[in-house]
């Protein structure tokens, strides 16, 4: 198996945020109703060409527990009426916001929509009471832009790990 580098990034000002305003005709909208089963199918639907493995084990209850926390939340991004992508904000008392799962289903990469599907994420990120820190971790697993558009968004480099 080949080495995998973990890199942490993060955001300590709302001011940071290089923000892309174009949405291409994206929108974004707040699952404002908990439901287990969309997070488990966003989960699969964009994480599969990533190898996002680690929460496919888990049983309906460990999901549904999981997304009854009422530190995450989660955004879908359309595109037509195509579910596009999604990403899921875990807030804890401390004043950290995690962007715990980012990204966009395989047909849309590559159409223009990563950089403002960011930087709504970092918006609605910073929009919650008490947030003091933003921060994200990406790896190389990960789309060769990954990296590129969080660092692009304003987001710092305070950690890389190897295993």
């Amino acid at each position: 198996m080949s080495e995998v580098t973990i890199f942490y990034l993060e955001m300590n000002t709302e001011d940071e945020l290089n923000a892309v305003e174009s949405s291409n005709g994206l929108s974004v909208v707040e699952a404002e109703i908990d439901n287990f089963r969309l997070n488990k199918f966003l989960y699969q639907y964009v994480g599969e060409p990533w190898q996002w493995t680690d929460k496919l084990k888990l049983s309906d209850d460990e999901w549904r527990q999981y997304v009854d926390n009422p530190g995450i939340r989660t955004w879908v991004a359309n595109y037509r009426g195509s579910i596009a992508g999604y990403f899921e904000l875990s807030q804890t008392e401390n004043g950290d916001v995690e962007i715990m799962y980012f990204g966009l289903a395989a047909d849309f990469i590559g159409k223009g929509f990563g950089g403002y599907l960011l930087s709504e994420a970092i918006k609605r990120a910073w929009s919650l009471e008490g947030v003091s820190r933003v921060w994200v971790h990406t790896c190389t697993l990960d789309h060769p832009s990954a990296l590129k558009n969080y660092q692009a968004r304003g987001f710092k480099i305070y950690k890389e790990e190897t295993e």
